[in-house]
């Protein structure tokens, strides 16, 4: 990025300090992942940013700009992260950042917001059917939604326990061997829930409802015969779920249950992965009345920019 008078090929933005100070980033980073996503030069003659480039790539490139400037104006943080985001947003065509989008998980750092057009049909999906799939890659936010919805309808009262459960096939859910309680065997494999829920509700307030056992964690074996009623059930990493345990956890629904399950099928570390109940679960379910499914890709992660590509790479390796 470069300071002087607007090129005759260039669009002006006015932008406040914040704003600008936002489109630029440290050491005008920010700007120029807008550069090189649009192929645009964008300058700062003052008091906002000239955007030169053609047409359609200046229009885009301004729909990121915008998206920018209405973060900082709601008080969001803006890193590299969120430019990547609305620079795909802008790619499709979809800003999903509305404030009527937003979880109502009041969660610390300000509203649960969608950051692609996935998320935040997933969101609606998640307010408006008791069975939810989330299906898709890792890092596109199928669990931390999960977490987050979950946690507003237990502190809004809207149900009476959040209950977290997934197959812990990396001990064979024989858990015997690990010290401590069940909650505390559970834990190892629960950790991505924890700091969800911490970031979501702070951790005075998760801790005190976890010893009320308002938020419940379990591993999957231990969900048999049980009836959870007016529970919000989130069934994480579901693809390492047999099918018996698939059918035995939907089962478990009580009366003003809700439930969403997650998982991505291409992880799948069962010894028969033919034997994972999630896909079967979806090949049986979907369409069901009452039944809703999400469905992921790589453009939806929201982790480090290499996540992407490296699911990119692994899709196009089980492709051949």
């Amino acid at each position: 990025m470069t300071k002087g008078a607007p090129r005759s090929d260039s669009e002006f933005v006015a932008l406040d300090d914040a704003a600008l100070r936002a489109v630029c980033g440290a050491n005008n980073r920010n700007t120029a992942l807008i550069e090189d996503a649009f192929s645009v030069l964008i300058e700062t003659p003052g008091g906002g940013v000239s955007v030169g480039g053609h047409p359609r790539d200046r229009a885009r490139a301004k729909e990121v700009i915008a998206a920018i400037e209405a973060m900082v104006a709601a008080g969001d943080a803006v890193g590299q992260a969120q430019v990547r985001v609305a620079i795909t947003n802008a790619r499709s065509g979809h800003f999903p950042n509305g404030p009527a989008s937003k979880t109502p998980a009041a969660r610390r750092t300000g509203g649960v917001g969608p950051k692609t057009a996935a998320q935040a049909g997933y969101i609606d999906l998640l307010g408006r059917y008791d069975l939810v799939f989330g299906v898709g890659p890792a890092g596109v936010g199928k669990t931390f939604l999960a977490v987050a919805h979950g946690a507003g309808l237990l502190m809004r009262g809207e149900v009476d326990r959040l209950v977290v459960t997934r197959p812990a096939v990396e001990a064979g859910e024989k858990l015997g061997f690990l010290p401590g309680d069940l909650t505390e065997k559970v834990d190892p494999y629960m950790a991505p829930v924890w700091e969800a829920l911490t970031d979501i509700m702070g951790p005075d307030q998760m801790r005190r409802r976890r010893d009320k056992g308002e938020i419940e964690v379990a591993p999957i074996a231990f969900m048999r015969g049980r009836t959870l009623n007016h529970a919000y059930v989130i069934v994480d990493e579901a693809q390492n779920a047999s099918k018996l345990q698939m059918k035995m956890v939907l089962t478990r629904l009580g009366e003003g249950a809700r439930m969403v399950v997650t998982g991505d099928p291409t992880q799948i570390d069962l010894l028969n992965p033919r034997d994972s109940g999630l896909a079967h679960a979806l090949s049986l379910l979907e369409g069901v009345e009452g039944v809703a499914v999400a469905r992921f890709s790589a453009a939806d992660v929201v982790r480090h920019p290499l996540v992407e590509r490296i699911v990119r790479a692994y899709d196009a390796e089980g492709s051949k």
